[in-house]
């Protein structure tokens, strides 16, 4: 089985989301250039400061110093506001393209008019819209999926039985709400939803809303929690009210949540590598900014990432998470 090995805690990645800004240069220091003479200039807009934007962000930023390309990056904190700022700063340092993990799908309208009328082409991570035309590109985890994979292993473990079942939801928007949606619709009719509240991706407010849930709803059979971050502390809310019988399948596939299912802390989680995503983002958005590129024909638009639901069966087969 892959090793298991811990990374660092919550505080160490809270760091990184201190500033609204943080720039970072990789890779070349010029600013201006296209692929063909490999001084890319990108600007990344992170979402928020949870371990998987920590992940994507240092996936990215390794990504492009193997690519020779500058990575400016910034951290809009859940706040599209702030997105659409930083999505202006980033373009009047004139980067090439822009990559952007968005705070909520919602935003993105006018994220991308922002950058159009700017010439300055975009690239989405995680999510892709209804029409394209306007985008680069996009690497996509395709999140209704994660919650149906999730649900998935909830239906099977219940079979016959009618179960009631708790979701944990991140922040409303963009990735939570395309989660939930996904978990809900794949459930089976005789496992029904009674209660549904926002942790908002922060593990303290996971664990107040998971107390008022086991109290309000002793007899929970599973739980749906948005990230495992949070997962942790809804374990430890259910556990200290005696609930330990309740089963939490969640999403991320770290390798503190590897070590959680092998434990049995966890039933379930959804791997979907931030390694994987951060590569995929870099080396596309390259080679779709160079139109003459003889190999940008066999690199698609849309990069759907790989998803993979692990249990205890299959721990060996995990993708890695983060970046070393």
């Amino acid at each position: 089985m892959r090793s298991i090995s811990p990374r660092p805690g919550a505080a160490a990645v809270s760091l990184l989301g201190v500033a609204a800004l943080v720039l970072t240069g990789c890779g070349s220091d010029k600013d201006s250039g296209g692929a063909a003479d490999g001084s890319v200039s990108l600007g990344f807009v992170n979402g928020s400061n949870t371990a998987f934007h920590t992940c994507l962000l240092k996936s990215v930023e390794q990504t492009a110093k193997k690519e020779d390309a500058t990575v400016y990056s910034a951290n809009s904190k859940q706040d599209a506001g702030t997105e659409l700022s930083n999505i202006e700063d980033m373009i009047s340092r004139n980067v090439d393209a822009l990559i952007v993990q968005t705070v909520n799908v919602d935003a993105l309208e006018g994220d991308i008019a922002k950058a159009k009328s700017a010439g300055v082409p975009i690239y989405l991570t995680s999510v892709a819209t209804d029409d394209m035309t306007d985008v680069l590109g996009a690497a996509v985890v395709d999140l209704k999926k994660v919650g149906a994979l999730d649900a998935g292993w909830v239906a099977k473990d219940a079979g016959d039985r009618e179960v009631n079942v708790g979701i944990v939801a991140g922040a409303p928007g963009a990735a939570s709400d395309l989660l939930v949606n996904g978990f809900e619709d794949a459930l089976p009719t005789t496992a029904k939803v009674v209660s549904n509240q926002p942790g908002m991706f922060n593990p303290a407010k996971a664990q107040d809303v998971a107390e008022n849930m086991i109290q309000a709803h002793p007899d929970l059979d599973y739980a749906f929690v948005a990230n495992e971050e949070m997962a942790f502390s809804v374990r430890k809310a259910f556990d200290a009210a005696g609930a330990k019988d309740v089963e939490i399948v969640t999403v991320n596939g770290t390798d503190e949540g590897l070590a959680a299912v092998e434990k049995g802390e966890f039933a379930a989680t959804v791997a979907n590598s931030a390694l994987v995503l951060g590569q995929t983002a870099v080396k596309d958005s390259i080679a779709l900014l160079d139109k003459n590129e003889k190999d940008t024909k066999n690199v698609d638009k849309i990069a759907n990432i790989p998803l993979l639901l692990v249990t205890k069966d299959n721990l060996s087969e995990a993708p890695q998470y983060c970046p070393q």
